[in-house]
């Protein structure tokens, strides 16, 4: 039996709607075969953010089946708000990152704080309290069209959102691609603790109450997840504006204390956060993995605009908003508390025994789907693949001429917007709120300080575009391995991964080939490592007339410190301590490297290659290293190589250095960007240790000089310290315009 209320368009009309709502003809015919009959509005509504791209995952699921899930200390995989994993007995953490990539395009700050919010209510679903935030963002070249504009709008999002909740924001990365112009990157990463018990997305319990807990609902992020993260952009992206929605960090600030308050008195029976496809996506999604249905009365859900049809409910994606299902015996306890947090909460309807979600308004049924047809029963594709003619064109290595002057192309290196300090960015994120973190922006890695523990967690997020451009896998195994390189670097033991999977549109072969070769790379990298997935996010569509960004796979890695004693920085320590390389360099591994950069022009020549099993080795001697307490500092070696490795843990300790280089040609050896490599100093006494170690490890590793002096010399040039630091660190905020630097 079908809705009521003349709720059913014709089939003329059907059959322009669905267009229009981003469904294709073939996906219409799916939808009559699933109910039956032709959808009703209400229901045509549903299925266009439920089948999108951005909720269904069609073009994805497929592939993301081979990623490694499970592990030791993997306590939630994937399909719940977030991953959960155990990092010493008894203490359990929350980890994904999100993206919001298309609403910061069209409104930047807006779209980044909601960005924010999102991934906070996320981590809160699972039970978690929030307690750091990391970002990862790319935008086109500074100074050039809106890049200045999209840069101080969506730092601001970030920073004032993340601000006002009390989360940290401790650390990230800011990457400008000319490929990013027209299709910004803001992906945010979330940590949180659960204090209490562990929540899941289940509706059990028919008779169970439906409560909608946060702020009222309006017509902003109607359609977000169709409209806006589910197809490419044109030149008139900016009419997309009514798509993006709004942010009140402060409502969310109540909902993460009201909710922590609920689950603290087991008072929640189920729990999910709305983000995109509003109402319908946790409604449909809990009942679907507890075999249930629900009822919904849209009638009851609180609204700050009049007017609103049953449609615009149920798929608004207004912010700050949970779902809790509520047992009848605690639901007077359950309101209670949301009244003493002065905190929206409304019963909106009941969990039921049907298996299917009825939308009801005005007393009649406007909508009535099974819920497994807007989830599990979702159509998924197995696009077309094509290997692109670049991949076969690449060559060992880009034609680059020596520079005539190595210490003018070194301090030009500093200057690069992929190596130059962000601290124009830092210093508008509070990173010391809650008092718990040891390292901050800046560092290679995050490094936090749980609550009531000894233990601590190092996160990092990375992901080298420029290399996935050249070759998809190669660069997935390398953004694998940097993140948990940068993390190794600071002691801790690499043990999860969450991702993030930027591409351009799916329906073309060459993406869709590129994001199979990426999710192979990060699969094989993260089974090497002995760091499962445990969730994430994919964000197709990143295009715009037809440019698309390059691959961009960002990873967020997640390490055990087992004491925070044993936590190592980047900075130099003490003068006179030796300085070591850790790890090989190969001279011809300057494809899609910074130095290839500084002559402009795409990447080229093939990215470094990677050997799993020697990174792997290379993250064994640096967690053991930290343990036996042997090292000053570790760095990983990236973007710039050596050199700029070097110069940023002088930058960090304030102190100078002298080296004598490898063999080989100076600026080979200096600007390479082989992967598995640290710059590390220990005291002198302790370097017989730290070279025994290394061989137990099969890890190459070479004594290149010693700290100190006012100086960063390199053998074949020098450079005072202050010159070099001054280039690097104010070469950021000048590159942009007057009203943001």
């Amino acid at each position: 039996m079908g809705p009521h209320s003349g709720a059913r368009p014709p089939l003329s009309l059907a059959s322009t709607l669905h267009r229009e709502l981003g469904l294709t003809d073939d996906e219409l015919t799916a939808i009559r075969q699933r109910l039956g009959r032709d959808p009703a509005f209400t229901e045509l509504a549903v299925f266009s953010v439920m089948w999108s791209e951005h909720c269904s995952y069609k073009s994805s699921r497929l592939h993301l089946a081979n990623l490694p899930t499970q592990g030791e200390n993997v306590v939630v995989g994937p399909g719940e708000g977030a991953g959960v994993v155990e990092v010493a007995p008894g203490v359990r953490v929350a980890w994904k990152i999100e993206s919001h990539n298309h609403p910061s395009f069209v409104e930047p700050v807006n779209g980044a704080a909601t960005g924010v919010g999102g991934i906070v209510r996320d981590i809160l679903s699972m039970g978690a309290r929030p307690i750091a935030l990391m970002d990862s963002l790319r935008f086109g070249l500074p100074g050039r069209g809106r890049t200045d504009f999209l840069v101080e709008g969506v730092v601001d999002g970030i920073s004032s959102y993340g601000n006002a909740i009390g989360v940290p924001t401790v650390g990230g990365e800011t990457i400008f691609d000319e490929c990013y112009a027209h299709n910004p990157l803001v992906n945010v990463a979330c940590l949180g603790v659960i204090e209490h018990s562990l929540q899941h997305g289940r509706a059990e319990g028919p008779g169970n109450a439906l409560v909608l807990i946060g702020s009222s609902t309006g017509r902003d992020g109607i359609g977000g997840a169709s409209v806006l993260a589910s197809s490419g952009f044109d030149a008139e992206a900016a009419d997309k504006r009514p798509s993006v929605q709004v942010g009140d960090p402060f409502a969310e600030k109540l909902v993460i204390e009201a909710c922590l308050e609920l689950i603290r008195a087991d008072l929640l029976a189920g729990f999910q956060d709305l983000g995109a496809g509003g109402i319908c996506c946790p409604v449909s999604e809990m009942t679907s993995k507890a075999g249930t249905g629900a009822v919904v009365d849209v009638d009851r859900v609180p609204r700050r605009e009049p007017g609103m049809a049953p449609f615009e409910v149920m798929i608004s994606e207004s912010q700050e908003r949970m779902l809790a299902v509520v047992e009848p015996s605690k639901l007077d306890a359950v309101l209670a508390v949301c009244r003493r947090w002065d905190l929206g909460a409304e019963v909106i309807g009941e969990v039921t025994a049907s298996g299917r979600l009825q939308v009801v308004s005005g007393g009649e049924v406007v909508a009535d789907i099974p819920s497994t047809a807007l989830t599990d029963d979702a159509p998924f594709l197995d696009r077309p693949r094509r290997r692109p003619e670049l991949a076969d064109e690449l060559g060992p290595a880009p034609a680059l001429e020596p520079p005539a002057d190595l210490e003018a192309a070194f301090l030009a290196m500093l200057s690069l917007p992929g190596i130059a300090s962000r601290r124009w960015v830092w210093e508008q994120y509070d990173h010391m709120i809650g008092l718990g973190t040891l390292q901050g922006p800046g560092a290679d890695a995050a490094v936090i300080r749980l609550p009531d523990s000894e233990v601590a967690v190092a996160v990092t997020v990375d992901g080298p575009g420029r290399f996935c451009r050249l070759d998809p896998y190669e660069g997935a195994c390398l953004a694998v391995a940097e993140a948990a390189r940068n993390v190794a670097c600071t002691g801790a033991r690499p043990v999860a991964v969450t991702n993030c999977l930027n591409f351009g549109n799916p329906e073309e072969p060459e993406v869709m080939w590129a994001f199979t070769e990426v999710v192979r790379g990060i699969a094989d990298a993260c089974s090497a490592f002995g760091a499962p997935v445990t969730g994430g996010n994919v964000s197709f569509y990143n295009e715009t007339e037809g440019r698309p960004i390059h691959p961009t796979p960002v990873i967020g890695m997640l390490g055990v410190l087992d004491s925070v004693e044993a936590q190592v920085g980047i900075g130099f320590r003490a003068e006179g301590d030796a300085i070591l390389l850790v790890g090989a360099t190969d001279e011809l591994d300057l494809g899609g490297s910074e130095l290839a950069a500084l002559g402009g022009g795409a990447p080229s020549g093939r990215p470094p290659r990677l050997d799993l099993a020697v990174e792997r080795n290379i993250h064994l001697l640096l967690g053991r290293a930290s343990a036996e307490h042997l090292l000053r500092s570790a760095h990983d070696l990236s973007s710039g190589g050596l050199a700029v490795a070097l110069a940023e843990a002088a930058f960090a300790g304030h102190l100078g250095f002298s080296v004598e280089l490898p063999p080989g040609e100076a600026w080979r050896v200096l600007f390479s960007e082989s992967p598995s490599r640290a710059v590390v100093s220990c005291a002198r006494p302790d370097v017989a240790r730290l070279t025994l170690a290394a061989r137990d490890h099969g890890a190459p590793i070479r004594l290149l000089g010693a700290v100190g002096g006012e100086s960063l010399e390199f053998g074949a040039f020098g450079v005072s310290l202050e010159r070099a630091l001054s280039r690097w660190d104010s070469a950021f905020a000048e590159s942009l315009s007057s009203k943001v630097g």
